[in-house]
């Protein structure tokens, strides 16, 4: 045996060295050129792409057309994989790809018809807008041709890349509307089943508004207690107690300083949009260059792209910068169907990988595509099916001179609705809600019947929409909770809101401090402190004080917590589960009947801070869980169940030291491939590291989740403007740019808005 051992081992050795290498040539050769010269039939002028050490793309050309080309090319070759995820995310066509896997969610996508629609809005759009969709469409194929061998992800699914159209670069928009409003659609499904089953004395329990509130115009909505409702005895009886996600479509922040508190003068932008995380990471480091088509005056706009978009998102042009967060106003209402409603069906064709198809039926009405739950039809009226939803008047911002002309482009720009925080170089800032809104003015929490449905007005995009500019504090914000007025709450209504905890501790330091540079607002992104969770943890200790000897040690991590989400507190921990377990624990008699119907109180769990301090404080018997003498017997019952929880998962010889904060929420950005096959994860995922924010704090951040990119500029000042991002431009693991940046964002540093000392030069000159 151990002869042929002998023998075997060296060959099998061989055979792994040689696939290894055959393997690491094969990827060597997917990888794009990165300088060189040659020529193109695409363009009309030269064009000119660099790179810096962060991969930064850097665009020069001779007009908007031909840098659109440029720019799609710098995507093509950095990002076209990544690209192709989001168009087929949005169509839902990812089955073509991972087969009948992912048919569930193309058929959740199919349910909006966003391939239809995108191509829609493609055909009626200017001339100018649909020949510049195409120039970076013919940049994104090119570079894609030019790459002699599939990337490895092609490779891996045996697909074949499809050419870029310009409707693939309004299905990446439509991406960006599931992400952020998706929620928004099925809160209101949620909160009618809950009024539904059980009535609508629930439903006010259940939202009534917190004590966390921020607004602008520091306007409150009414916080007085209203009665508990009685929970039914069977219900109790079949409550089954199961963790109650929280969401994480809830984050981003952004503020902005007058000049007033700056010493240049200039105002000053923060802005850190808060999202999921994969490798690579959402955004594409670009800077785009080239002449203004009227004053012929140079354009300058340095920021972040969506690569399969030919526009910066969030950036500025020397003049003026600008960032968004999610604005959270209702723009999507569902509609109850009568029995005699009049629908139609349409068919669609999902292809699958072995060249069949699976058919999905659409039911469609005169409001929207139609859902039936519990025997009633609803019909979905949604801001993204409309033709407004989508345009490209976002480049508008690229040449804007100052906050009066970002203001006047704001109600014209085709996006999921944000809040659009700017600011000039003269020291003005201004507020306003930027996207598709829709006109209409009654929205609602819940089902609505036909008769109130206004459907003019769904049809139009709101022009009249909130504002505000240099307020006599010379200080705004906004973190996805609401930030107009009680009376414009009225009108554009709740569409999911925050909780309004980080609105609050970012407006508190705002207005602590008197003057502010770039260091002053990079400290206020990676505020960690517990402000939110103080109370939770005075009750903790109060409850846990009344068994001192049984509870010795937790107390004494509980005393030592630092009041801050850092990675070192295992105080921070417990209080955080105990707060989550006790919440999930209380409302499972509700979750338990909302699971029958495949619902959940996830998209509305941050509303229910109020109602579960009201049930500690009155202490209703119908709430209280069978089997429990008391509700202290059932809050100490549900602190050892979320301890042992933790411990479970976190430490092998239960160990309270084990759970630090650090550890239990550690930074873990992952391929979408690693998590099939976790073999590939030292290759192709980032370092995990230890945690340092969390969720109700400036410092948003699970393991993840949290900031896309943080961005901190005052206009006419960008040699001083930071831009980190955690990860690197590139989705190719073998480039230099594949993590280039992640170390600066684990250890919360900061990296340059600017690009540095250029590495790579493509000059790309049109045929002769």
């Amino acid at each position: 045996m151990f002869r042929i051992i002998k023998i075997l081992l060296p060959a099998a050795l061989t055979l792994t060295f040689i696939a290894s290498v055959g393997t690491y040539l094969v990827l060597h050769l997917s990888l794009p050129k990165l300088s060189g010269q040659w020529e193109s039939g695409g363009i009309a002028s030269d064009v000119q792409i660099e790179r810096d050490r962060l991969g930064t793309a850097i665009v020069t050309g001779d007009n908007r057309r031909d840098v659109a080309f440029a720019l799609g090319y710098a995507h093509g070759q950095d990002r076209f994989f990544q690209m192709d995820l989001l168009r087929r995310n949005a169509a839902g066509e990812l089955s073509q790809i991972f087969g009948e896997k992912a048919l569930e969610l193309d058929q959740s996508r199919r349910f909006h018809q966003f391939r239809k629609h995108a191509e829609e809005i493609v055909a009626k759009m200017p001339v100018t807008e649909k020949l510049l969709l195409q120039s970076y469409a013919n940049g994104v194929n090119e570079a894609v041709k030019a790459i002699p061998v599939n990337s490895f992800e092609y490779l891996l699914t045996g697909a074949t890349p499809s050419p870029w159209v310009p409707a693939d670069s309004l299905l990446v928009i439509f991406s960006m509307y599931l992400d952020l409003q998706s929620n928004t659609i099925k809160r209101d499904l949620v909160l009618e089943q809950i009024t539904r089953f059980y009535g609508e004395e629930m439903l006010a329990f259940i939202t009534q508004p917190s004590i966390f509130q921020a607004a602008l115009d520091d306007s409150l909505l009414p916080t007085q207690e209203v009665a508990i409702p009685n929970v039914a005895p069977e219900l109790m009886a079949s409550a089954v107690i199961r963790p109650i996600e929280e969401p994480l479509d809830i984050g981003s922040n952004n503020w902005a300083v007058t000049g007033a508190l700056t010493e240049s003068g200039r105002a000053m932008l923060s802005d850190d949009m808060h999202l999921s995380f994969a490798v690579p990471i959402i955004w594409y480091r670009a800077q785009l260059n080239y002449p203004d088509p009227i004053t012929k005056e140079k354009v300058q706009v340095t920021g972040v792209s969506l690569p399969g978009a030919p526009v910066i998102v969030v950036g500025s042009n020397n003049k003026l910068a600008w960032g968004f967060t999610n604005a959270y106003i209702d723009t999507a209402d569902w509609v109850k169907l009568a029995a005699d409603e009049i629908t139609s069906f349409e068919r669609e064709q999902i292809p699958l990988p072995d060249g069949k198809s699976h058919e999905y039926i659409i039911e469609l009405s005169q409001y929207g595509p139609v859902r039936t739950l519990g025997g009633q039809r609803y019909a979905l009226s949604w801001v993204a099916h409309k033709d407004y939803a989508v345009d490209m008047e976002l480049m508008g911002l690229e040449r804007a001179r100052d906050v009066s002309d970002a203001l006047e482009l704001a109600t014209s720009v085709g996006i999921p609705v944000q809040n659009m925080m700017v600011v000039d170089s003269k020291g003005s800032a201004a507020w306003k809600p930027t996207g598709a809104v829709p006109a209409r003015t009654n929205p609602s929490d819940v089902a609505q019947d036909s008769s109130r449905f206004q459907h003019r007005e769904w049809n139009l995009d709101e022009t009249t929409l909130p504002s505000i500019s240099n307020p006599d504090h010379g200080r705004l914000w906004s973190a996805n909770a609401r930030v107009m007025s009680s009376s414009e709450h009225v009108r554009f209504g709740d569409g999911g809101y925050a909780l309004g905890a980080r609105s609050m501790q970012i407006r508190d330091k705002l207005q602590a401090d008197q003057q502010f540079d770039e260091e002053a607002f990079y400290r206020l992104q990676l505020d960690n402190r517990a402000e939110f969770l103080k109370p939770w943890h005075a009750y903790l200790i109060e409850l846990l004080s009344t068994q001192p000897e049984r509870f010795a040690e937790d107390i004494g991590y509980l005393r030592d917590w630092q009041a801050c989400a850092c990675k070192g507190s295992v105080g921070y921990t417990l209080v955080r589960q105990f707060r989550a377990g006790l919440i999930d624990a209380s409302f499972a008699p509700i979750e338990t009947g909302l699971s029958k119907h495949n619902l959940s109180l996830s998209v509305v769990k941050r509303y229910l801070e109020p109602a579960m301090w009201q049930l500690l404080k009155e202490q209703p018997q119908s709430w209280l869980a069978d089997g429990y003498e008391s509700w202290d017997e059932f809050t100490i019952d549900s602190y050892q169940h979320s301890r042992a929880e933790l411990l479970a998962a976190f430490s092998d010889d239960e160990d309270l030291a084990e759970l630090a904060w650090g550890r239990v929420n550690a930074l873990k950005i992952q391929h979408p491939f690693s998590k099939q096959l976790p073999i590939l994860s030292s290759w192709l995922d980032m370092p995990e590291v230890e945690a340092f924010g969390d969720t109700f704090m400036p410092a948003v951040q699970r393991s993840n989740f949290g900031a896309s990119q943080r961005f901190i500029v005052q206009p006419g000042a960008e040699e001083d403007a930071i831009m980190t991002i955690p990860g690197g431009q590139s989705g190719h693991p073998l480039s230099d740019y594949y993590r280039a940046g992640f170390d600066e964002y684990a250890q919360q540093q900061s990296t340059p808005l600017l690009p540095g000392e250029v590495l790579h030069s493509i000059v790309i000159k049109p045929v002769q």
